[in-house]
């Protein structure tokens, strides 16, 4: 290499010319590296999907007792110390409803973990059990399968997914009244944990009438406070403001550091990992971030907690997780953080007096107090038990509630473009001082 590179030095214009011309190939070479490594997941090829995260292919392990990339990205495992709580609890024997954009079950970390489910927006069902890959994500970080070590595991590996779908193809919905109906299903089929990675800004007496019945009916109802990307205003949304719901915020990658795009404030109630998550989608992986994807990792404790003490009321639960959550930011509960990240460990194994209800439930709903007006169909088709006690009478439409879910693309592709974009400079210009002197040496 040495001569070679002496030659160049003394050759005349034509070698100049060749190593110009490698110069560029590699500054060429280098360029398409960095923005092949930096594809926005809106150029991926899924043209009908909206942004949930940034799509990675991961290749199987040559050896099927290796871990693959997907289970050794996991990193929220160890954070939240999982291979310790499995000792003690799996989530064998309880049902987590996933109020989102439906879900895969044929995903090979969800075959076997996901019930027949509901479809409030296309009733009759559509060609894909979820068209966007947001509710997939979320209930495999609940219930993806740890019988290999393959792809996504969840944290309550051996509960139970009932997938409610009520977010349309633009992963969205209008209506709060479609959530509510959904959560009200999901009670009366069994669900002792139901998780919304989902809100909006305004409030809904419907939805919270859903929700004190969920309640009343002793389920642990987990929500995120939102992301600050996706919304309109700072305050938590709702339903996770809502007195009684589990409001979880993000934290950045293996740090106690809020994620700066995390909605938190008075309501947030648990804090969870929120960025660098590597998660399940209809057709591989993605990597996300988001408050979507803390509060399933909160879901999956409650559900780890009401395996190892089934008799324990939904309030307990709740009592537990918050009275042994790691303590971050100012000494005690706090605006940021709430009660501090959550802990299974410790929620399964320490010493919590009992209680006689969910402390979360002052009984001041910024919704609805009690029960009030509920979720309803329309007349010719009735909710299932609409002639309970509880009175379900509501109107088939409310006020456009502009909402979605708070999922969103991994920041690091950013991080990658601007990083491919000064390498980019720095390569070009040194391309252009090498043949400036090569054209000087070879006068």
């Amino acid at each position: 290499m040495a001569e070679d590179v002496t030659g160049v030095r003394h050759s005349g214009p034509a070698a100049a010319r060749r190593i110009a011309g490698r110069a560029l190939l590699g500054v060429t070479a280098a360029v398409v590296a960095v923005a092949g490594s930096a594809v926005p997941a809106d150029a991926a090829p899924v043209p009908d999907r909206p942004i949930a995260g940034t799509p990675v292919a991961f290749a199987p392990a040559d050896d099927a007792d290796r871990p693959d990339q997907a289970r050794d990205e996991q990193w929220q495992l160890e954070e939240l110390n999982a291979e310790a709580a499995w000792r003690l609890s799996t989530g064998r024997g309880v049902t987590v409803a996933v109020i989102d954009s439906g879900v895969d079950g044929t995903h090979p970390d969800l075959v076997g973990q996901v019930l027949p489910g509901y479809d409030l927006v296309t009733p009759g069902g559509g060609p894909e059990a979820d068209p966007v890959g947001h509710g997939t994500t979320v209930a495999g970080l609940i219930a993806g399968r740890n019988d290999d070590k393959q792809g996504v595991v969840g944290l309550a590996p051996d509960a139970r997914i009932l997938p409610v779908r009520v977010l349309d193809d633009e992963n969205r919905y209008d209506d709060a009244l479609i959530v509510a109906r959904g959560v009200r299903w999901a009670v009366d089929n069994g669900a002792r944990v139901i998780n919304l990675s989902l809100g909006g800004s305004g409030d809904s007496p419907a939805l919270a009438a859903a929700l004190d019945y969920a309640f009343a009916r002793d389920v642990v109802v987990v929500a995120c406070t939102g992301n600050v990307a996706s919304s309109t205003t700072s305050a938590v949304w709702y339903p996770a403001r809502e007195p009684g719901v589990i409001a979880v915020a993000g934290l950045e990658r293996n740090s106690e550091n809020l994620w700066s795009g995390s909605i938190t404030g008075r309501a947030t109630v648990l804090t969870a990992p929120a960025t660098g998550l590597v998660g399940a989608r209809p057709d591989g992986y993605w990597r996300v971030q988001g408050t979507s994807f803390a509060a399933p990792l909160v879901a999956a404790t409650a559900a780890l907690v009401r395996s190892r003490y089934p008799k324990m009321s939904a309030g307990e639960v709740v009592n537990r997780l918050i009275s042994t959550a790691r303590d971050i930011g100012p000494t005690g509960r706090d605006d940021r953080f709430g009660y501090g990240l959550v802990d299974p460990v410790a929620a399964l194994t320490a010493d919590v007096p009992p209680v006689t209800s969910n402390p979360l439930d002052d009984n001041t709903s910024p919704g609805v107090v009690g029960f009030g007006p509920a979720p309803g169909l329309d007349q010719d088709n009735p909710v299932t038990g609409v002639g309970d006690p509880l009175g379900f009478t509501a109107p088939q439409h409310q006020t456009r509630w502009n909402a979605r879910p708070a999922g969103a693309q991994d920041d690091t592709a950013p991080e990658r473009l601007w990083t491919g974009a000064a390498l980019f400079v720095a390569l070009v210009t040194g391309a252009a001082l090498m043949v400036r002197r090569l054209r000087q040496q070879s006068r």
